[in-house]
């Protein structure tokens, strides 16, 4: 064997999972985060909780503003559901909802300081 060849070592290593723990894939982590909002709908306290900003604001800046309104308005085949009526609630597709959260984070607060 010459000096250029790489020494190899094979070893064989156990490492014990404490039994209230499992191994899974982050592909199935993720599909488990994703199954948790399925079939789920908020409320506005709920969104209010979510994303730690009053209603006042969440409509100001999410829910009024034309260029969202038109993606998230039921009417328009969107995930929230705009009251009619005083006394109707807010009602938002929780999984949708926080999808379009992440995915247009920089365009809500870009406008709203």
């Amino acid at each position: 064997m010459n000096q250029m060849e790489a020494q190899q070592l094979n070893v064989n290593l156990s490492i014990p999972i404490p039994e209230d723990s499992v191994l899974i894939s982050k592909i199935e982590l993720q599909e488990l985060k994703e199954q948790e909002l399925t079939g789920i709908y908020w409320n506005m306290k709920d969104l209010e909780k979510r994303i730690n900003r009053k209603s006042e604001w969440i409509k100001a800046n999410i829910l009024y503003p034309s260029r969202f309104r038109k993606i998230l308005d039921s009417e328009n085949g969107g995930f929230v559901y705009y009251p009619k009526s005083k006394g109707q609630t807010w009602s938002f597709q929780a999984r949708k909802m926080a999808d379009f959260l992440d995915k247009h984070f920089n365009k809500i607060f870009s406008d709203s300081f």
